[in-house]
């Protein structure tokens, strides 16, 4: 059974990757300005996380982006000694202007999070964040139990009332990508993890214990 150690971990977990949302989020940011040990544990979340941020490349703004800029500006008719002062106001909005269509039309966003796995006595978690073009999940795991040389870990998309899916084998450190479809998703299915013959399970279902499980959050 959960500890309520545990149980503030997971929280901990989706505060970090920003998918505790509302009212609960609200509760959960009082909590951690009166309890240090919580406010700890975000932070050691955060610094798990972190290599996700990691996969935001820069990439240079199309000329499109600054032909949209140049058509946004006044002509220029002042003569010229009179140009210092709003010339420079036009820079700044142009450079201001840039900054949010740079946002807007070239910055890929992040890979969102979908799911914490969790499992009721097993050391760690998993994370699965959603790639770009929601045609892969990224599978890592997140100081989680390492599995004897004989088993595997195998990785099952769980529609509601509907038999588990296998989505393959994944490991106990790093990160794995999976493809999934945007169909498969749409059900909000649940994810879990089951401890396997090495190789994966023989029948094509479940054969051993569920170790983590954990369901989509909304898209």
């Amino acid at each position: 059974m959960k500890s309520r150690r545990d149980f503030d971990s997971a929280l901990a977990a989706e505060y970090a990757l920003g998918t505790l949302r509302g009212a609960a989020r609200q509760r959960f940011a009082r909590r951690l300005l009166k309890e240090p040990d919580l406010a700890a544990e975000v932070s050691r979340w955060q610094n798990s996380l972190a290599e996700l941020d990691q996969q935001v490349a820069p990439v240079p703004p199309p000329e499109a982006v600054w032909q949209r800029i140049a058509r946004g500006l006044p002509a220029d008719k002042a003569p010229a000694s009179n140009l210092r002062w709003p010339w420079l106001g036009w820079v700044l909005a142009a450079s201001f202007a840039g900054a949010l269509l740079y946002t807007q039309f070239t910055a890929p966003p992040a890979p969102q999070a979908v799911a914490v796995l969790n499992g009721n006595n097993q050391q760690g978690s998993w994370v699965v964040s959603l790639s770009q073009d929601k045609t892969q999940l990224m599978v890592q795991a997140v100081n989680a139990s390492a599995i004897q040389s004989d088993r595997s870990l195998q990785l099952w998309l769980i529609p509601p009332g509907e038999k588990p899916q296998s989505l393959g084998l994944v490991n106990d450190s790093g990160r794995q990508r999976v493809a999934v479809t945007e169909l498969q998703l749409a059900r909000l299915p649940t994810l879990a993890i089951s401890l396997e013959p090495r190789g994966g399970s023989p029948t094509g279902q479940p054969t051993g214990p569920v170790l983590y499980s954990g369901q989509i959050m909304p898209l």
